[in-house]
């Protein structure tokens, strides 16, 4: 897939309006799609044992996007064949009282993924840029002092989250951003089957019909968010989110070119030492038999 097209740096502003939800690429079916996804997590499932061996870079993905865009089953279907040991998923909700007593970057940067480990934030601190930003009466429960309070507290915290990416970044973490593009017709239409299917009743919520009235300010809140954090050093892709099937063979194929150029190799000793070391286990396993 030609994978630029889908990604934002901030150098010229987006509209989302401009982004189709329903594109689909060379795909024209699921069934394309899917086998292309097949293969893809075969291949992440290799690539991921070396990153876990060589224990230098850490990968953090950032899941964001209205309710019912598929961040759930995109996780789900992805990352199906990597090995739980190095892989680590987080979703966040509304904050706790312990996470309001502390930063709005604190309960996010307590998971960040080690090295050797990919990490999936299900929703992250950009729901300090979106949702609060929609319903800003959420910002007086997080109690900022007035004194250090800034005028612009949005752009305050757009430079905030990127200083906070590129020191991720420049520690070995690499971050990559995914807002998953869904239509408000498709969003309606998944709402309906989990009201209409009785296996699927418990993922609605009232809450979902009461966010969907904000649709417009959301679609504001993102698209502002999106031009003014998408830089060189952390990306947004807009992925379009209509088809799920789709939205999958997208994100793990973004996944797998940006593992591809980080060089991943297993850990290699030294001959002489790797020698050394492997008579030196036989010898210890042999002489525990004699006993």
């Amino acid at each position: 897939m030609h994978l630029d097209r889908y990604i934002s740096v901030g150098n010229q502003p987006i509209r989302l309006a401009e982004h189709n939800p329903r594109f689909t690429g060379k795909f024209k079916n699921k069934e394309g799609a899917q086998k292309k996804l097949v293969r893809l997590v075969k291949e992440l499932k290799a690539l991921q044992e070396v990153l876990y061996a060589q224990d230098t870079y850490a990968v953090l993905l950032i899941l964001q996007g209205m309710d019912a865009g598929g961040k759930d089953s995109t996780v789900k279907y992805v990352m199906s064949g990597v090995n739980p040991m190095g892989c680590q998923v987080f979703s966040f909700k509304a904050p706790s009282h312990e996470e309001l007593e502390h930063d709005y970057l604190w309960r996010c940067a307590m998971r960040v993924p080690e090295r050797g480990r990919i990490g999936i934030f299900n929703r992250s601190y950009y729901e300090e840029l979106v949702v609060v930003r929609v319903h800003p009466e959420l910002l007086e429960k997080q109690r900022i002092p007035a004194a250090v309070r800034s005028a612009n507290i949005w752009q305050a915290r757009f430079n905030e989250i990127n200083n906070f990416e590129r020191y991720l970044t420049q520690n070995g973490v690499v971050v990559l951003k995914f807002f998953l593009n869904l239509s408000k017709e498709e969003q309606k239409a998944r709402f309906l089957d989990r009201l209409t299917k009785p296996e699927k009743n418990w993922k609605f919520s009232m809450n979902d019909i009461r966010e969907r009235v904000h649709w417009d300010a959301y679609m504001r809140a993102y698209e502002d968010m999106i031009n003014h954090t998408s830089t060189s050093w952390a990306p947004w892709h807009i992925v379009p989110a209509d088809h799920k099937w789709f939205t999958r063979a997208l994100v793990a194929d973004i996944l797998i070119q940006k593992l591809r150029s980080l060089d991943l190799r297993y850990p290699i000793m030294g001959k002489d030492e790797h020698e050394k070391n492997l008579a030196l286990f036989r010898t210890m396993l042999q002489e525990e038999e004699k006993k």
